[in-house]
């Protein structure tokens, strides 16, 4: 699981996360939606233990981020927003490679390989250097790096970003046949991707969680209230005193 208490991160006399506390269980699919800016990455990258936090404590997996980044990064896989891939390389030597830097080798390593390959549908371009790759196929890859060790925790900043609708359905899909035994977080500034796969929504803005409930609850209240979920969000950041969240529909 990921559990976050009191997480507070500073850079420099800028104040970009504050106070935040949530948890993620086993078998949860949580999106964390906010506008740009709102402090999202900032967070995730906390998680992954990238970015130290400046006060407050997170542990994923049972382990300390800070007292045991190394027992983190071996339960985590994670998708950062801006992916960074070895443009040089082969998509089938840059999994390869990831693979066995987890850990992985012999019939383990063909076998995940497989697996990442299939599901993130990365055949026709296993060949090509990754520069040769579209935006769209450079993401599926990043997110097939992340997987290839089977982890049981994932973080996924942005992810589709860069996919056509197509790609956005069958990631849809994926994140579904993904969540038995996992704890899954992933970030969205866009309403209908958090809203199509996400069991409850945490709201962010100016680094303050603003809501936190399932999504079936925030809907109901929308509701109630003759409004769109929309509404609601925006309703949400409207009445904490920041600034209206452009979150798109």
């Amino acid at each position: 699981m990921i559990q976050l208490d009191g997480v507070t991160k500073w850079y420099g006399p800028t104040l970009a996360v504050d106070g935040v506390s949530f948890t993620v269980k086993v078998g949860d699919v949580v999106g964390f939606l906010g506008p740009n800016g709102a402090g999202k990455s900032t967070v995730l990258k906390m998680v992954s233990t990238w970015l130290p936090p400046s006060a407050g404590r997170i542990a994923v997996g049972g382990h300390d981020v800070e007292k045991e980044p190394l027992a983190v990064r071996r339960v985590l896989g994670y998708l950062p927003e801006h992916n960074a891939l070895y443009d040089g390389m082969k998509v089938a030597a840059l999994l390869r490679f990831v693979g066995r830097m987890r850990g992985l080798g012999g019939a383990r390593l063909a076998e995940r390989t497989a697996w990442v390959v299939e599901k993130c549908g990365l055949d026709a371009v296993m060949g090509k250097r990754i520069h040769q790759c579209s935006k769209g196929y450079r993401q599926r890859i990043g997110l097939a790096a992340s997987l290839i060790h089977d982890p049981p925790v994932i973080v996924l900043d942005e992810p589709t970003h860069g996919f056509d609708p197509v790609q956005v359905v069958a990631f849809r899909s994926f994140i579904r046949e993904l969540r038995e035994g996992r704890t899954i977080l992933f970030s969205s500034h866009v309403l209908a991707e958090v809203t199509a796969v996400s069991d409850r929504i945490l709201v962010i803005n100016e680094g303050r969680i603003l809501a936190d409930a399932p999504v079936a609850e925030l809907t109901a209240r929308a509701s109630a209230a003759g409004g769109s979920l929309e509404d609601l969000l925006l309703d949400i950041v409207r009445a904490s005193g920041g600034k209206p969240a452009e979150v798109k529909p």
